[in-house]
């Protein structure tokens, strides 16, 4: 594709987010970052541009390969998108990995309000 796509548009068109309206938000959040500055949404996109993508707790990188315009299957979404995340960015997001500092028997029922202070504690909310 020849014209200048922006990158709110390509971030919405490879499925990293569900709506256009989204990839502009964050975008003008400071979360989407290319080469260590945040960009605008109106940033055009450039093949070969490696972006950063906040989405918490994971920070995900991607490659653009190829612009596109329009939104495509996620099975096409490879041809256009290299995914360079990191594994240990992926490990954030696996619980049995993370562990948990502070579990409860299943079935127990609702917490108490002393069970939500230490809760609280440990998680320092």
């Amino acid at each position: 594709m020849d014209e200048p796509i922006r990158i709110d548009k390509y971030l919405w068109s490879v499925r990293i987010y569900a709506t256009r309206s989204l990839a502009t938000e964050e975008c003008k959040k400071g979360r989407v970052t290319i080469g260590n500055v945040a960009v605008k949404p109106s940033r055009v996109a450039k093949v070969g541009e490696t972006i950063l993508v906040r989405k918490n707790p994971v920070t995900y990188t991607y490659r653009i390969l190829e612009l596109l315009g329009k939104r495509v299957g996620a099975k096409l979404v490879p041809l256009y998108l290299e995914d360079l995340t990191p594994e240990e960015e992926l490990r954030k997001l696996d619980v049995s990995y993370t562990g948990s500092l502070f579990t409860r028997d299943r079935g127990a029922g609702r917490p108490t309000k002393k069970d939500r202070r230490d809760i609280g504690r440990v998680t320092e909310w």
